[in-house]
């Protein structure tokens, strides 16, 4: 399960020389108050263009607030969280990955680590590694967005809280990943999960921040359409709820992956959506590497 990272594993590219080890493995505080972006209920159905959008359309439709909220530093509860119920769980799991610029030896090399991890995580009985997005943070750190990219960049952090799979699009995934090899009725239990690590050592620069599934109802998830060049994809953005219980693992390294519920079949007793997003963290030094990060999806089978 998770452990406190060793950051002299990594220490010639994951500091940067002003910071030392100590400072940063120093006491986090429990909870900071940092500031998410939700979306404003409207009328319409929001988009987001992956790619430069057509004359006259934004980048993005919809309104968002800006709101601070307390995140606790999940590394500080007494129990680890699980999958199944709240949704997320931290796994010591090194990789072999060395060269995250090459798509080809990310499918070959990364994939079958991620199967098998997926497996182990969910209890499920067979996994696959649908596809990966590289994220890197903007040099000049402007404002986060929801992470579009420029051609031939790799997408920036997402700060949008959103999460990966709808209702429909969940259920639509099931047979664009297996095809014919479904069959059976009832269908198949299985559920979607997203892997999140570290590509540049301990995350202090726009971490992550994860909300307890138990906290999710369905009113607080808005259909949104995603627009890429050859496709649309659909996923869920988050209005404000009180309830809401947001978390974050401080100093993520990139022995560690943090794996999170997306889509679960099953309609209740387990967790189903774990919105999440990119967030400032006010602790964060100023002169800390920009994130690199690395999130693939895999569907598992469950039974």
């Amino acid at each position: 399960m998770s452990m406190v990272p060793d950051p002299s594993t990594h220490a010639s590219d994951s500091l940067p020389a002003t910071l030392t080890a100590q400072q940063w493995l120093a006491p986090s505080p429990p909870t900071v108050r940092a500031t998410l972006s939700y979306l404003v209920p409207g009328d319409e159905k929001p988009v987001h263009y992956s790619y430069e959008p057509p004359p006259g359309e934004p980048w993005e439709s919809g309104r968002y607030e800006e709101t601070q909220i307390s995140i606790g530093d999940a590394r500080m509860l007494a129990g680890q969280p699980s999958i199944h119920r709240e949704g997320f769980e931290l796994w010591d799991a090194p990789t072999e990955l060395r060269n995250y610029n090459d798509p080809d030896e990310i499918r070959r090399a990364y994939y079958p680590e991620l199967e098998a991890l997926a497996t182990r995580v969910t209890g499920g009985r067979r996994a696959y590694v649908f596809d990966h997005l590289v994220r890197q943070r903007e040099s000049d750190r402007g404002p986060l967005t929801f992470g579009r990219s420029q051609r031939g960049q790799h997408a920036a952090p997402n700060a949008r809280i959103h999460n990966d799979y709808t209702e429909q699009s969940g259920r639509r995934r099931l047979s664009l990943v297996l095809g014919a090899d479904i069959s059976g009725d009832p269908m198949p239990r299985y559920c979607i999960i997203n892997v999140w690590r570290s590509l540049r050592g301990p995350v202090l620069d726009t971490p992550l921040a994860i909300c307890d599934a138990r906290s999710v109802d369905a009113s607080d998830l808005v259909e949104a359409e995603v627009r890429y060049p050859r496709r649309n994809g659909e996923i869920y953005l988050a209005v404000r709820a009180q309830r809401h219980s947001w978390w974050h693992y401080s100093g993520l390294d990139r022995h560690e992956a943090l794996v999170f519920k997306q889509y679960d079949s099953r309609l209740s007793g387990v967790s189903r959506f774990v919105p999440h997003a990119a967030f400032l963290h006010p602790e964060a030094p100023a002169d800390a590497l920009p994130r690199i990060s690395i999130e693939a999806r895999c569907l598992v089978l469950m039974d």
